[in-house]
């Protein structure tokens, strides 16, 4: 019985040596001509990640590099109606399974964000538990922390760029109330509040005692059934994760509580400004993009939150709160585009539901969009003047 375990330990030992002596026998020619063969995907084909990004599963390796990283979170227990956001993230990786490296250049913004300054990849997701809405706001927490520490590459560090400094982070929801453990994050890595440029239909500022409730005790500050995705922004600004005073709401269309505008009225006095739906229809896309540029300007950090429900319902369907009447795709888009000289230090795209979205999987498609636009704003933003102005040669890099 030894000797036959002493038989076999040592054929493991020969094989693993010949299988190191086999893998050395690949030269850097051959290695780059495998790669230059089989290394790049279709739209169609590969391991789905947003736009077929490389992946890594950032949050159990905390040396991992990068500028971007694309991060779901896949929770949806603190919705007010319909539930299938933790679906979200896979769907809108899979939407934006057309978006490429070697075909991501952007004409609006002059540039391939997969191919520019930034080193992107995918983190995967938070494993947040679906039982316990306590818990998984503390899993989020610490997963947005942990993500916004990781160091940025070399190149960024040593760029001379203030915005290059820290990482950045593209969120896929999820419902809307994942942007709190953001926010959460984002102050503590700045060392204060930050803006809000908040796209919906709902003002999500609602205080949490709006939901009709017998059982909430009114006199806790926070007890867990405050947590949900109509109130998180109200949290944060109670936390003081918000600059207020320079924040705004852009889409709105929502019903109100009660037989007057105190909802408004609330919100006013937590220090939001707002843009509703019909705005667009008395001072254009135009008209939008110039006054939230005028009430955040383009030096204070932003945190970017979409809401796929600020779009018509009719245009995507696939969400947990539809409201009719919004706005289009491309008019979203456009106002993205409009609005790429803000300081977005973090972002998301939430509330995306497969399960009620159409064959055509055209909310998740708009969802990819929107995340496509975000990130272009972002890289540019990352760009030294002179490489703006085109007298900088960027070194491309392919990101598959």
């Amino acid at each position: 019985m030894k000797m036959r375990l002493f038989f076999l330990s040592f054929l493991a030992v020969v094989l693993a040596h010949d299988s190191h002596n086999h893998q050395q026998e690949f030269s850097a020619t051959r290695l780059k001509e495998l790669s230059e063969k089989w290394g790049v995907d279709w739209g169609f084909s590969g391991i789905s990640t947003f736009a077929h990004l490389p992946h890594t599963r950032c949050l159990t390796d905390p040396s991992v590099n990068f500028d971007i990283a694309i991060i779901g979170a896949p929770f949806d227990t603190a919705v007010s109606y319909r539930p299938g956001a933790r679906f979200g993230p896979r769907a809108i990786r899979a939407a934006s399974s057309r978006q490429t490296s070697f075909r991501g250049f952007n004409p609006r913004a002059n540039i391939n964000p997969y191919q520019n300054w930034a080193h992107i990849i995918d983190c995967g997701d938070i494993p947040v538990t679906p039982f316990d809405n306590a818990l998984a706001l503390r899993q989020m927490d610490e997963a947005f922390l942990e993500l916004g520490q990781h160091p940025p590459t070399v190149e960024a560090q040593i760029s001379g760029s203030t915005f290059r400094q820290k990482p950045k982070l593209l969120t896929l929801g999820g419902d809307h109330s994942i942007a709190l453990p953001a926010l959460r994050a984002l102050n503590k890595i700045y060392g204060g509040p930050v803006a809000v440029v908040h796209f919906d239909a709902h003002l999500d500022t609602w205080h949490p005692a709006k939901y009709p409730s017998t059982w909430t005790d009114p006199t806790e500050d926070s007890p867990q059934s405050y947590f949900n995705h109509g109130s998180m922004f109200w949290i944060a600004a109670k936390e003081g994760l918000i600059t207020n005073s320079s924040s705004i709401h852009a889409g709105l269309r929502t019903r109100l509580s009660g037989t007057d505008d105190e909802d408004y009225m609330d919100d006013t006095q937590q220090g939001w400004e707002r843009i509703s739906t019909d705005d667009i229809d008395d001072i254009g896309a135009t008209g939008i993009i110039d006054r939230i540029m005028k009430r955040v300007g383009k030096e204070i950090p932003v945190y970017l939150s979409v809401d796929i429900d600020v779009i018509d319902p009719g245009l995507a369907p696939g969400t947990g709160t539809p409201e009719p009447g919004g706005w289009s795709t491309r008019e979203l888009i456009r106002i993205l585009r409009g609005i790429e000289g803000l300081n977005v230090v973090g972002a998301d795209v939430v509330e995306v539901s497969p399960a009620y979205d159409g064959a055509t999987e055209v909310t998740a498609l708009a969802a990819a969009q929107v995340g496509f636009e975000i990130l272009s704003s972002m890289v540019k933003r990352g760009l030294m003047v002179d490489e703006v102005k085109g007298e900088h040669t960027k070194k491309a890099k392919d990101e598959l």
